[in-house]
C-alpha cells in the first residue's frame, strides 16, 4: 500500500493535479447531492491552494478580505506555516476568538 504525499511534499505540478482530481470529485459529489462529501472536498482544495501561494507574502499587522465572505477581514497577528491565526473584522468589530485561516482563504489586494 502506498502512502500518500502530503500537501507540503507536493511540487507544484502535483498540486495542480491533486486540485484537479478534487475538483472533479467535488462536482460529481455536488451532483448527486452528497453536501458533506461536497463540504471535505472543498476544504481539501482550499488547503492544496494554500502550499502553491508563498506565506511571505502575507504579513502580519495586515488585513485581507476573506475569500467568500464579501466584507469580512481578517487581521494577522502571526504565520505558522499556510496558517494565518488572527481575528476576524466586521466593519468596526473586532472577534475576540483567535483563529487559523489558510493562507488561500485571504484576498491580497492588487
Amino acid at each position: 500500500m502506498e502512502q500518500e504525499k502530503r500537501y507540503s511534499q507536493m511540487t507544484s505540478h502535483e498540486l495542480h493535479l491533486e486540485i484537479s482530481t478534487l475538483k472533479e470529485k467535488a462536482r460529481k459529489a455536488e451532483q448527486l447531492g452528497i453536501v458533506n462529501e461536497f463540504a471535505v472536498l472543498e476544504r481539501k482544495i482550499t488547503m492544496a491552494r494554500a502550499y502553491m501561494l508563498n506565506p511571505d507574502d502575507y504579513k502580519p499587522g495586515e488585513m485581507y478580505e476573506i475569500e467568500g465572505d464579501p466584507g469580512v477581514f481578517f487581521e494577522i497577528d502571526y504565520m505558522n506555516g499556510v496558517f494565518a491565526w488572527g481575528h476576524r473584522v466586521y466593519g468596526n468589530v473586532v472577534s475576540r476568538e483567535e483563529e487559523g485561516l489558510p493562507i488561500s482563504l485571504l484576498m491580497i489586494k492588487e
